[in-house]
């Protein structure tokens, strides 16, 4: 680390981080030592630390000091390649599909170059009207008023977009604690401030939902489905509580995420529409393949608008090719049995595993989706134990603000001869927590 200012101090230390010599996690000094071992005033150290922490660089833990992010926002040499997995051990922490039951796509890829004609030009781009058709048809179906869509790269990628579009660096955001790690990164890349809330099985609690508002928070951001790595889906109860909760906070910005959809296997209760400006988000992803990058946003006009515009002064539009690969793997109802089939495959294999808990005495959470979320005394303890005996799972420390340890694991790889086994090393690994919700 040098320089002599605030801004030569924090480039050496992204330099750092991007040559892989900082990896995530890695303690920086305090600010006194390294004021002194720069020669320069302990508020010029104070100034570049904020700097890095503004950019989502580094994270400030109270005690334990500043550190580099577990996903900093700027890509490391070392980290342009996939690492190779861990020779013995069994990956339960990627929170990916099971790639077994994701739909073939060389049939669907047939067909378009059969059928996809002359090249689409600039004046040509945009939402496809059949593919917007479709998703209209497809939301309406599930609940959610659909008059205004438009496509994104993705779930993330329309988040992103949102908060770009209603927000400002330094405003805060209400998010669901645990919740989605990817999420928190950009909320730290994007500047941010996230305020966390409370979940049980059946979604954000109100009175955590009405304290952030309190606390002034501009947007709220709810999972419907397949929460990660709760797995909490919103219940009808508790959407409504929420929606009146809401109505009298209309200038919220409201994000709602069904990325799971089809395979939530849960019905599906919205909050679409509970205040002026809000947006649905659908993404393909989880059910037909994680290489479509393509997500459905639904949402007010103005939103819509908002978001639509912003991507055509940006990155432009969705690919054609890839709309009509996924218009076409909506109307095969070949696919559409594989996909219900996969759903049934989680559904068994998480069910399983938690059952398989419950027998040990360790309570665990999977109410839709692909992960078990698994409170435990020490995440560190509870890790070593699993490595130690060939399985890897994801610390909850990635997925929390405020809440208790945890393990969040993934059943798509798992086959359900393998559960008793798995349990039995977790039932080694962590003790019961209090009984409650996620949050301590």
């Amino acid at each position: 680390m040098t320089g002599a200012t605030a801004v030569e101090i924090s480039a050496s230390i992204e330099s750092g981080i991007r040559r892989a010599d900082l990896a995530p996690g890695d303690p920086l000094p305090p600010v006194r030592a390294l004021a002194t071992a720069l020669a320069v005033s302990p508020a010029t150290v104070s100034r570049a630390y904020a700097e890095l922490r503004q950019r989502g660089l580094v994270v400030t833990a109270g005690r334990h000091g500043t550190r580099v992010r577990p996903r900093p926002p700027v890509a490391a040499r070392r980290a342009a390649l996939r690492p190779p997995p861990a020779p013995g051990l069994r990956d339960l922490s990627r929170g990916e599909p099971d790639p077994r039951l994701l739909p073939p796509l060389r049939p669907h890829l047939a067909t378009l170059a059969d059928s996809a004609g002359e090249p689409v030009g600039y004046p040509d781009v945009g939402v496809l009207p059949e593919m917007a058709a479709a998703a209209r048809a497809r939301l309406a179906a599930d609940g959610v008023p659909a008059a205004e869509v438009t496509l994104t790269g993705g779930a993330l990628d329309g988040i992103e977009r949102l908060l770009g579009a209603h927000l400002r660096p330094g405003d805060p955001v209400a998010v669901e604690d645990p919740g989605w790690a990817s999420l928190l990164d950009l909320l730290a890349a994007l500047g941010l401030r996230p305020i966390g809330v409370p979940v049980d099985d059946d979604g954000p609690i109100v009175t955590g939902v009405a304290a952030a508002l309190a606390a002034g928070a501009r947007a709220l951001i709810v999972t419907s489905r397949a929460q990660n790595p709760t797995g909490a889906a919103l219940s009808a109860d508790r959407a409504g509580a929420l929606r009146a909760l809401l109505a009298g906070h209309a200038d919220v910005l409201l994000i709602e995420d069904d990325h799971a959809a089809e395979l939530a296997r849960v019905p599906l209760h919205p909050l679409a529409g509970a205040t002026t400006n809000w947006a649905f988000l659908r993404s393909v992803s989880k059910p037909f393949g994680p290489d479509l990058r393509l997500a459905v946003l639904a949402g007010d006009e103005t939103t819509v608008a908002r978001v639509a515009g912003r991507a055509r002064v940006g990155a432009g539009w969705v690919s054609t090719v890839l709309q009509r690969l996924v218009l076409s793997l909506w109307r095969d109802p070949a696919v559409a049995a594989l996909v219900d089939r996969a759903a049934g495959s989680y559904e068994r294999r998480r069910d399983g595993l938690m059952a398989a808990l419950a027998d040990r005495g360790l309570p665990a959470h999977g109410r839709s989706g692909i992960n078990v979320w698994l409170p435990v005394t020490d995440e560190t303890v509870a890790s070593t134990v699993l490595r130690d005996a060939g399985w890897l799972a994801a610390p909850g420390a990635l997925y929390r603000i405020a809440g208790p340890p945890a393990l969040r694991i993934t059943v798509s790889s798992l086959d359900e001869a393998e559960l008793p086994a798995l349990a039995d090393v977790l039932a080694r690994a962590a003790r019961p927590a209090p009984p409650g919700g996620f949050t301590a």
